[in-house]
């Protein structure tokens, strides 16, 4: 992400200072938190990936870092809200908000995020902007919804692992590349070729995430994860499509009834090495990028469309 860094380096900065503003309270528990979520923030891929689809349209401006704010806002409530659903204690190797301050509190600072977004754009007129992330939130909601519903019965269709993760994952990047471009774009047609672009990467990434699970020496260090959690990936998915029917059954009862059971786990994750489920996912993985990179190559050669094309890469050869 070299040059991304180089050509947006000072903006980055920029929106750093603009979210820590944005997420200002007057309440003193609700705003230490705040300092604890901005002190833990991660590498930023979203507000680099609206900052950059901003600065392909034109210079980024006040409308932008404030589409990078309601993005980060955005994410960072469901991610809060995620934390509450899964009980999870840690994200990123920090304690989660529901691990510190309860789970009441936790679902609370999640919904004066999504209301702190909502404001940041009503306030300033961004209708555009607020229309297309708040069709990002409806997705992602039915993305974990849909999830759900197919885990109870294990459903084995590829077409349907394809509208959870665009839903769940893909949306949010797709609006983020959506909302940068609204900013500095005047030709609709140029945001939804963004949008689609980075529905297209976000699709890549999330399969790259569903690949860490099963993971060997190109995609990390498995740890069966998604099979505790009954979550059919795109590997088991070709696995399960592609072995003999006992071979089959066995594998989803281990899913459903013995997913707690680290050999049987390991036995799951072995049998998917095998059969080439993660060869075709990487395949798919690989496809979805290739898609992203030929709609970016629509635009004029520069060095913005560079480092857009670096941060595509990035999602599919990061290690971790």
């Amino acid at each position: 992400m070299d040059k991304a860094n180089r050509i947006i380096g000072k903006e980055l900065i920029a929106f750093e200072q603009y979210f820590k503003e944005a997420v200002k309270s007057k309440i003193s528990l609700l705003d230490r938190i705040m300092n604890y979520i901005v002190k833990r923030k991660g590498k930023q891929l979203r507000p680099m990936f609206v900052l950059l689809s901003a600065k392909l349209g034109g210079d980024i401006n006040q409308a932008s870092y404030r589409a990078a704010s309601l993005v980060e806002l955005l994410h960072t409530a469901t991610l809060v809200h995620d934390d509450v659903v899964d009980e999870a204690y840690e994200r990123r190797s920090f304690f989660s908000i529901n691990a510190l301050w309860k789970n009441k509190i936790a679902v609370l600072v999640g919904d004066y995020l999504l209301s702190k977004g909502l404001l940041l754009s009503l306030d300033n007129n961004d209708f555009r902007v607020l229309q297309i992330l708040s069709r990002a939130v409806k997705m992602m909601s039915e993305g974990e919804l849909l999830q759900i519903e197919k885990a109870r019965n294990l459903n084995l269709q590829e077409e349907v692992y394809y509208e959870i993760i665009n839903g769940k994952t893909a949306s949010l990047l797709s609006s983020a590349c959506a909302a940068g471009a609204a900013t500095t774009f005047t030709n609709e047609s140029d945001i939804q070729k963004m949008q689609l672009f980075g529905e297209k990467v976000g699709m890549a990434f999330q399969i790259k995430d569903d690949l860490f699970d099963y993971g060997n020496k190109d995609v990390g260090k498995p740890t069966g994860n998604d099979i505790q959690e009954k979550k059919l990936t795109l590997p088991l998915i070709y696995t399960l499509n592609n072995v003999d029917a006992a071979l089959r059954k066995k594998l989803i009862y281990i899913v459903k009834n013995e997913n707690k059971d680290k050999q049987k786990v390991r036995f799951v994750i072995n049998t998917v090495q095998q059969s080439g489920g993660i060869e075709y996912a990487t395949e798919k993985m690989f496809t979805f990028r290739d898609e992203a990179l030929a709609i970016l190559h629509a635009f004029p050669q520069s060095e913005v469309r560079e480092a857009l094309e670096e941060l595509v890469r990035y999602t599919t050869d990061r290690t971790f």
